[in-house]
């Protein structure tokens, strides 16, 4: 969370995130995504690369899904969401939370 403060100080055009939730506690999860959220509608570009999906996918418009290094899907959050069986097989689950 300092990382992000600090990062924002400087007014950078990209915001680039690695596992941003790594490590917080639930309630923190989700101030942190409230924060990126407020960004995003200001106008930030943020890079997100983040293991839990639900704050992922509130986040994204677009999205790349990697398995064992390899792109295996390439598109926006939504064409994600349409895909069940996608999701199923990578990430085990079959729907995610849209934006919100």
């Amino acid at each position: 969370m300092l990382a992000i403060g600090r990062a924002l100080v400087t007014n950078p055009k990209v915001l680039l995130l690695d596992e941003p939730s790594e490590g917080l506690a639930p309630q923190m999860i989700e101030e942190v995504a409230k924060s990126l959220r407020v960004l995003k509608s200001e106008g930030m570009s943020i890079v997100l690369v983040e293991q839990n999906l639900r704050i992922a996918m509130q986040l994204a418009d677009d999205v790349a899904l990697l398995a064992s290094g390899r792109t295996v899907f390439q598109g926006t959050a939504v064409e994600l969401r349409e895909r069940p069986a996608l999701l199923d097989e990578y990430l085990g689950v079959t729907q995610v939370q849209s934006a919100g």
